[in-house]
């Protein structure tokens, strides 16, 4: 049966809902997805406090002060940050206060130390006892308000956000040491066939090393999933069958390999005896071939199962376009998709079967225009075609091709979603 890319897509992520939510450090939640609102527990910062280095002073003193004609006031006091006030600002007076200790009672602004003399006093060897001030400053002047930040009770975080640095920050300065978040789902991953060597032994003639299981790992892991290499499935139903059985330890299943119309393509076989799978024909170019279905093995609880093509670039197209989604969905995230632009073609793409292409393109900007080009040979077995690639150039499945000079959309692979 062939299919639209849109319509396996949809049929996929209806099978998938957000993960349970999991309680974890705040630093360990980086790049997770808030599971609910994070409400102020008081005023941050909890006190007015001095914006600057400088002296707490009632701003009327200084009404008329300049460099020609400074007011001098009384020091009688010193606040470090941390330190609790304990004497007041009167008329005359001046407290030497430091950045983000409390305003003393009576102050109503900070005069910066340079807009002082204290430079001059110290240099002379005078005593700060008293201190010039040299220019006017309007009430609130360099105070930063209690609440200015954050009220309490204030929604501070919302449910639905992705924690970065700014947030972990905040959750921080506000005494959370743990957070709620949706679950990162595991991601067990299984590379099918005979022809496979695992990394690190001898090369051998007619075998392969399995680079499928590290780039899908790699990519599991940068979309925020936990991957879990269960190893290489022999076209073997017993080899495989305890394989696929290793995999339900997960939140989704991906295999790659073994879903075309081959004599030892025995994977949809296997299938067929363990779950409900259904084999397509997904009308895109490359990853035309692919499974999906809900694996049920010794009655265990259904684990989802993506079945990917064998050549290297499908399977990471093929889990571009379905996988990757899936995992954002389980995670809470809001936009599933890769964002896209609009770029001016400058190699042409041929779509000679009327299959949705996706091919592999640099987009690169010139004069506050974006420019395509194709990463050279298409094939789906060139694998580091995908190091050259910042995006996939679509090519509709009813437009033959794509001509230099045309206007095509690109699927960004390097961008945040978050930013669009």
């Amino acid at each position: 049966m062939m299919i639209s890319v849109e319509e396996a897509r949809t049929r996929i992520l209806g099978h998938f809902d957000i993960l349970d939510p999991e309680f974890k450090s705040i630093l360990d939640a980086q790049g997770q997805v808030l599971a609910e609102d994070m409400i102020g527990p008081f005023d941050l910062p909890p006190l007015d406090n001095s914006a600057m280095d400088g002296y707490a002073i009632i701003s009327g003193d200084a009404r008329g002060a300049s460099e020609y004609k400074p007011v001098t006031l009384r020091v009688v006091g010193s606040l470090a940050a941390g330190q609790v006030p304990t004497k007041n600002v009167v008329h005359g007076t001046a407290i030497r206060i430091m950045t983000g200790a409390p305003i003393p009672d009576g102050a109503d602004a900070v005069v910066p130390f340079e807009n002082t003399d204290e430079m001059d006093r110290k240099s002379s060897g005078r005593e700060l006892s008293e201190i010039d001030v040299r220019t006017e400053v309007p009430a609130s002047a360099n105070i930063r308000l209690a609440g200015q930040d954050v009220e309490k009770g204030d929604r501070v975080i919302p449910k639905g956000t992705i924690l970065g640095a700014a947030e972990i920050g905040v959750l921080a300065s506000l005494g959370y040491e743990h957070v709620n978040v949706f679950r990162r789902p595991v991601v067990s991953i299984i590379a099918t066939g005979n022809e496979l060597l695992g990394i690190g032994g001898e090369p051998e003639v007619g075998k392969i090393y399995d680079s499928n299981s590290y780039s899908l790992a790699a990519a599991v892991k940068k979309s925020g999933g936990v991957p879990r290499l269960v190893g290489i499935a022999r076209d073997d139903v017993d080899d495989l069958s305890n394989k696929l059985e290793a995999g339900l330890l997960s939140d989704i299943l991906l295999t790659s390999a073994g879903v075309s119309k081959g004599d030892y393509d025995i994977v949809k076989d296997v299938l067929a005896d363990h779950g409900q799978i259904d084999l397509w024909s997904v009308r895109m170019r490359p990853a035309k071939p692919l499974a999906f279905g809900m694996l049920d093995l010794n009655k265990s609880a259904p684990v989802p199962h993506l079945g990917l093509p064998g050549n290297p670039v499908s399977a990471l197209v093929g889990f571009e376009q379905f996988g990757r989604p899936a995992i954002r969905k389980m995670m809470g995230h809001k936009k599933l998709d890769r964002p896209t632009i609009w770029a001016t073609l400058e190699d042409a793409i041929y779509n000679y079967d009327n299959r949705k292409v996706f091919a592999r393109a640099v987009v690169k900007k010139r004069e506050g225009r974006y420019f395509v080009n194709l990463t050279g040979n298409q094939s789906s077995n060139i694998l580091t075609s995908m190091i050259r690639a910042n995006g996939l150039a679509i090519c509709p499945e009813d437009i033959a091709v794509k001509e230099p000079g045309q206007l095509v959309e690109v699927q960004m692979l390097d961008w945040p979603e978050e930013v669009f």
